[in-house]
């Protein structure tokens, strides 16, 4: 028996139950358009992280008051066996940035602080981000980038660099350079705005850090939030930060037990980043994979019934000479049509899903991940379908190809 003859018997079979095929293929229709729609969401944003990263600084460490180790021993209840230091003995000060000008591999140091502060212009009202800096090193130390203006100088006071939100969105009216924001009371004239990252720091206000100490309510002369580390090159970066670790313990008086500061490094954060995503993205793909072998079980069942309600049928055609091979390949052949058939549906439903995922809170990550559902992801996706369908299929082929034609055809 020739190949297009297996398929037009196994169609005939599909089609003449088709209430039952079509309850199996919704199975299968979920849980590929599932798994792949997952897929391409992780696939995607692995693309935009990688293209983040090819414009983040990885020689970036940053210096922040109170110790993640600690934190984590004292648990939710404040209790346990970790221990902080008074709020006043955590802060970061001028003290701990002189302690590090021997650490060999800085290239730029500089403390910060930042606060939300109700920022008025032109009679309207926004609480907005704010962040004082050094601007004799900040200039240097940032890979932001003024799309219009220039950034901060040594020289400037009450002045502000804005991000391109602040400009084009926070307010009715646009924001535009030598305009005055008020804060605090105070005038602060605009003299850079940045370019667009598609992230919070958009809706940033950076300006001078001893202007900003005036205006943030409860920050204090040379008392950091962090200090910001820039390392002479990637590859050192997290020599370098060990070394701060070392060096602050020293000069601070502290142990690992009680570290009352964290040191941590762009590239490990982004490490961490990368970790989580993937473990959150074989967490959904197994939860979309149960649909897949609902579908299979679906498959198998579907396969079973239709043995037995050919069972004559397949005893009138080993009566005219068909082998146990013919009989199997219809057989196996229709369960292989079942999972392209939901295979099919299933890259179109995980496409739409692909195509919704901007309009469904995508903004809310960041914004700028662009979502596209990609050939290998097609083709995966009617590999896995159809393999689903084939091995489902196996058992109840090879038990219609055993059977004995007597015995099919006094089968009632």
């Amino acid at each position: 028996m020739r190949s297009s003859s297996y398929l037009k018997m196994a169609l005939t079979i599909l089609l003449h139950s088709k209430i039952r095929s079509w309850l199996t293929i919704i199975g299968i229709v979920i849980g590929v358009g599932a798994v792949v729609g997952i897929m391409s969401l992780s696939e995607n944003m692995q693309k935009d992280m990688e293209a983040r990263l090819s414009e983040m600084d990885l020689t970036a460490i940053t210096i922040s008051p109170g110790s993640s180790k600690a934190m984590m021993a004292m648990g939710p209840g404040g209790g346990g066996g970790g221990s902080l230091s008074s709020s006043e003995d955590t802060n970061l000060t001028k003290k701990d940035i002189m302690a590090l000008r021997s650490v060999d591999g800085i290239q730029y140091m500089y403390g910060q602080i930042s606060g939300k502060e109700d920022v008025y212009f032109l009679g309207e009202e926004a609480k907005l981000s704010i962040t004082g800096v050094d601007p004799q090193v900040w200039q240097y130390a940032t890979t932001d980038t003024a799309e219009s203006g220039r950034l901060l100088e040594p020289s400037d006071n009450y002045v502000a660099v804005i991000g391109s939100g602040v400009a084009e969105d926070v307010f009715d009216n646009e924001v535009g350079l030598n305009q005055v924001l008020t804060i605090a009371g105070k005038s602060v004239r605009v003299v850079g705005i940045l370019e667009s990252e598609g992230g919070s720091g958009d809706n940033s206000i950076i300006m001078p850090i001893d202007a900003a100490v005036t205006l943030i309510e409860d920050a204090e002369p040379d008392v950091y939030d962090s200090i910001i580390v820039k390392a002479e090159s990637m590859e050192i970066a997290e020599n370098v930060s060990a070394e701060i670790e070392e060096k602050l313990m020293l000069s601070r008086h502290v142990t690992e037990k009680d570290q009352d500061f964290s040191v941590t490094t762009s590239a490990s954060m982004v490490e961490t980043a990368s970790d989580m995503m993937e473990s959150m993205t074989l967490f959904l793909a197994a939860i979309a994979g149960v649909s897949l072998v609902v579908g299979a079980v679906g498959i198998a069942n579907t396969m079973f019934t239709s043995v037995m309600e050919k069972t004559r049928e397949i005893g009138t055609m080993k009566a005219i000479g068909a082998t146990n091979r013919d009989i199997l390949m219809i057989f196996m052949m229709n369960s292989a049509l079942v999972g392209l058939v939901g295979g099919i549906l299933g890259v179109i439903a995980g496409s739409l899903i692909t195509a919704l995922f901007p309009l469904l809170g995508m903004q809310m990550m960041g914004g700028s991940v662009s979502v596209s559902l990609s050939p290998r992801l097609t083709i995966f996706g009617l590999t896995v379908a159809v393999a689903v369908g084939v091995i489902s299929g196996v058992v109840p082929a090879f038990q219609a190809s055993r059977m004995k034609p007597v015995d099919a055809l006094r089968y009632e």
